[in-house]
């Protein structure tokens, strides 16, 4: 694709240390930011103009977490913990084709976009292994939009309830005999598609990067997440796991490893500047100090926490720590949604019911920080994205200023993170490029997009029918077993209830 001079005319430059807006010019060479001066300034001849006046121009927001494979499952179930979720997996993913698995990342990419993200951590599954096809379907669906991706295969050798077996031992004896039999790949097969992977990975990666995601440390042996370090550390390539995300996975934790699941990827060598612990809700002070000393990064995912009743993240203390904290959305199958706009808002309003001293609470400018600057490192995309300044790439959205969330104009900073839904947005580019142009995409045809996906999403409902039936008549087991493990001792407290009496505030 030729790349092209741009400058964007008399738009109004966010500024977060001033929580100022003025009008400014941008220059964009080659999709990277060349020059910022003021409005009328001089441009080579030649140079394509964008008019952005009455436009709020920011960063792109970062997505510091989702998993494309759920964009067809927005408003599947409702009083699920996240081991519902996991129950459910099969009948939420199964039956899945190549050009299922494009059209998903498509659909997620193209979700972001009209929300005002430019880039992406996607977490995409496939069972029971992944495959060098499927990742780069998932990696076509992403380009086809235009957006950025670390794109990273989420897997495991072991399943659910190998990894809980008290929880397969609480279930029905038929069900137990149906879901032993259940066998994720083992973990030299899985390696070795990963190698295979890594090896031909035939995408730029300044704009779609490859990551590994051994998925949660309880279903993954010991064996499998090292040598998914070991290949990290070979490739140069990111590792991002769930950790500590539900009660329940801290005190099986416990149990099994006699420390905390942090401790436990500290010993074997896992926490690095390449790793990213996704949720961190049950982190203690010591696990924060780990993650601190080896400079790993933290994607808080308040909207999903809340949804599946897994507790509040302490951000606040992590940032105090010194640990670089991006903001997801998780999957649209346990968040329902990919607005990052959302994501920071429920990530200063849920700081604040943490303690009362106001110091404690995460400022708008934090919010905004973490869901841009803080995600692109996580990513692996360091100071390149998620700021608008001379070197970096030209990855800007423009919110339309006369949108009701910003009128009047009082403080952009608080009104991008507390009143903003998405609905301003107006345009959005990437490298300089707009993908999205007075809400329509330029890349590709949305109308078509809502068709395909609503076609697939009825096939695949009744491909899954007995699978769905299946996993419903378990859900009052997995409660029952859920409550009673997460009631288990623990030495901190991250839900919204009185930590003496277990009872709702």
């Amino acid at each position: 694709m030729t790349k092209q001079n741009t400058v964007i005319r008399s738009g109004r430059l966010l500024s977060l240390p001033d929580r100022s807006a003025e009008a400014r010019d941008i220059f964009v060479r080659d999709g990277t930011i060349a020059e910022i001066g003021p409005p009328g300034m001089d441009v080579p001849e030649g140079t394509v103009e964008i008019d952005a006046n009455g436009m709020l121009l920011m960063p792109g927001l970062i997505n510091a977490h989702t998993h494309g494979h759920g964009s067809l499952g927005k408003g599947l179930g409702d009083r699920w913990t996240l081991e519902h979720l996991l129950n459910a997996g099969p009948s939420i993913n199964g039956h899945r084709t190549l050009e299922d698995k494009c059209l998903t990342a498509r659909l997620n990419a193209a979700e972001m976009v009209l929300k005002g993200s430019t880039a992406t951590y996607d977490l995409y599954f496939e069972f029971p292994a992944p495959t060098l096809e499927g990742m780069h379907a998932v990696a076509r669906g992403y380009e086809d939009v235009g957006v950025r991706s670390t794109i990273a295969p989420m897997m495991a050798d072991h399943t659910l309830f190998t990894a809980i077996p008290a929880l397969l031992h609480a279930l029905p004896e038929s069900a137990q005999k149906r879901l032993s039999e259940i066998r994720a790949a083992p973990a030299e097969e899985i390696l070795k598609n990963c190698r295979a992977l890594l090896q031909d990975w035939p995408f730029d990666p300044d704009r779609t990067k490859l990551a590994l995601a051994p998925t949660i440390p309880l279903h993954c042996s010991d064996d499998f997440m090292t040598g998914c370090r070991n290949l990290a550390r070979d490739f140069d390539v990111g590792l991002h796991m769930h950790l500590s995300e539900s009660r329940i996975q801290v005190v099986t934790g416990i149990e099994r490893y006699g420390k905390t699941l942090t401790a436990h990827l500290d010993e074997i060598g896992l926490l690095g500047p390449r790793f990213t612990g996704a949720h961190c809700v049950w982190l203690d002070d010591d696990d924060m100090r780990r993650f601190a000393d080896n400079g790993c990064s933290v994607a808080h995912n308040p909207g999903s926490n809340l949804r599946l009743g897994n507790g509040i993240a302490p951000a606040r203390r992590m940032l105090d720590q010194g640990i670089n904290v991006g903001i997801g959305t998780d999957g649209s199958q346990c968040a329902d949604h990919q607005n990052m706009f959302e994501a920071m808002r429920l990530a200063s309003f849920v700081s604040r019911i943490a303690h009362p001293d106001t110091d404690s609470w995460l400022e708008t400018s934090e919010a905004l920080a973490m869901a841009t600057r803080g995600s692109a490192k996580a990513l692996g995309f360091g100071d390149a994205l998620g700021q608008i300044v001379p070197g970096a790439r030209a990855d800007i959205v423009f919110c339309d200023l006369t949108n009701i969330n910003f009128v009047p104009l009082n403080d952009p900073v608080n009104q991008i993170v507390h009143t903003e839904d998405s609905s301003a947005v107006h345009s959005v580019m990437v490298d300089g490029r707009l993908i999205l142009d007075n809400r329509r995409f330029t890349t590709i045809d949305y109308e078509k997009l809502c068709r395909e996906a609503e076609a697939a999403s009825e096939r695949l409902l009744a491909a899954n029918a007995e699978a769905r039936e299946f996993a419903s008549g378990l859900e009052s087991y997995v409660s029952r077993f859920c409550v009673g493990l997460a009631e288990q001792p623990y030495h901190i407290h991250r839900w919204a209830t009185d930590p003496q009496t277990g009872r709702m505030i």
